[in-house]
């Protein structure tokens, strides 16, 4: 059942990353994404199952047995989403070492400029069921 499912895995003690978490839920209202912090149980046991190694600096999208890393993930994500944020499936006409460049350039400072929490976020009652 796991493998029908569209995961992204996201630092779950990165406020930019919750905060992108909670604008993804916001534009997705046919519940097509499902999430798992990097730091939880379920999320290092979905990792394991599709031997993505723990310590990387990415979001991880995973569509079927497809894995997406970087901005890559973020275009398949863009793809299943409504309203303003699909746009960024348009950066796909751009080359993936620029694209992977700045994602990496905003990944590698998201803490000094977004901040950092000291546990993973806890979803809200009417996200429960989106994450794993």
């Amino acid at each position: 059942m796991i493998n029908e499912l569209n995961i992204i895995l996201f630092d779950g003690v990165c406020n930019l990353c919750n905060s992108t978490v909670s604008l993804l839920i916001k534009h997705d209202p046919e519940y097509k994404l499902h999430f798992a912090a990097q730091q939880t149980s379920a999320g290092k046991e979905i990792m394991k199952h599709h031997g993505i190694k723990d310590g990387h600096n990415s979001v991880v999208f995973i569509q079927g047995n497809k894995v997406f890393y970087k901005s890559d993930a973020i275009i398949e994500i863009a793809k299943l989403i409504s309203g303003w944020p699909r746009m960024y499936r348009f950066s796909a006409i751009f080359p993936k070492f620029l694209r992977d460049g700045i994602y990496d350039l905003v990944a590698k400072n998201r803490y000094r400029v977004f901040g950092k929490r000291k546990d993973c976020a806890i979803p809200t009652d009417a996200n429960k069921k989106r994450f794993l």
